[in-house]
């Protein structure tokens, strides 16, 4: 079965897909720096990144200056929502510099 997943590979690309484990998103000599699931809010045109990868942990933000994101996602707000109740969400089209391709 199939879910819908996201990593953030140690050069920064989101990259996302419909796989059964994290790892099937990453490609030959690529690192991960953590990931989770994604969903998109079609009413406040925003994806939803959320969650943390059982294999990789959450997504190692601090460690990034640029985010590369596919180009159709292009005008989307991107967020990521953690694990805890406790934390906030993170606005992340306003934390990194995102980069389209």
């Amino acid at each position: 079965m199939s879910y819908p997943k996201f990593i953030i590979t140690g050069d920064g690309h989101l990259r996302m897909g419909m796989v059964n484990l994290h790892r099937d998103l990453l490609l030959p000599g690529d690192t991960c720096l953590g990931g989770g699931f994604y969903r998109f809010d079609y009413v406040r045109n925003r994806l939803i990144l959320e969650r943390s990868s059982f294999d990789y942990g959450p997504p190692q933000w601090g460690r990034l200056e640029c985010l590369v994101v596919e180009e159709p996602y292009h005008g989307l707000g991107i967020v990521y929502i953690p694990d805890s109740r406790h934390e906030e969400p993170l606005e992340l089209t306003s934390l990194l510099m995102i980069e389209y391709e």
